[in-house]
């Protein structure tokens, strides 16, 4: 059975997407922990990033850092914070954050936001890309 992920990878679900090529994807996460918080997937359906091929999971901070720094750009924070918690969903994903302060790492701080606020925040970041 297929993700949520895979199916946003697919189109059946739409994203506020930031980036994408061959083997990646990034998004804007719809229960952000903060306004720009990101998720980054590869494309294959891996549950478990120490699973993932070894040249999937070594470009896969490369690949994010671009996106780290559109974010930042845009986004008014100290840096991003990067998360790998991987139970919510069984597709290997790192969660990028804008934080102040290692507290803002917190699912606690997550609610939903609305699909045009998340897109048009997609829009400038993608600007800085």
């Amino acid at each position: 059975m297929s993700t949520i992920f895979t199916k946003i990878i697919h189109g059946e679900i739409p994203c506020a997407k930031l980036y994408e090529d061959e083997r990646y994807l990034s998004f804007l996460d719809i229960r952000p922990i903060r306004a720009g918080h990101a998720l980054i997937i590869p494309k294959p359906e891996v549950d478990y990033i120490f699973d993932l091929p070894e040249d999937l999971m070594n470009d896969l901070l490369k690949t994010a850092k671009p996106i780290a720094n559109a974010i930042e750009a845009e986004v008014p924070c100290k840096r991003i914070g990067l998360m790998v918690a991987g139970l919510e969903v069984p597709h290997c994903h790192l969660h990028m954050v804008p934080i102040d302060d290692v507290g803002d790492l917190n699912f606690a701080h997550a609610s939903p936001a609305e699909p045009d606020d998340l897109h048009s925040l997609a829009a400038r970041i993608r600007n800085h890309l």
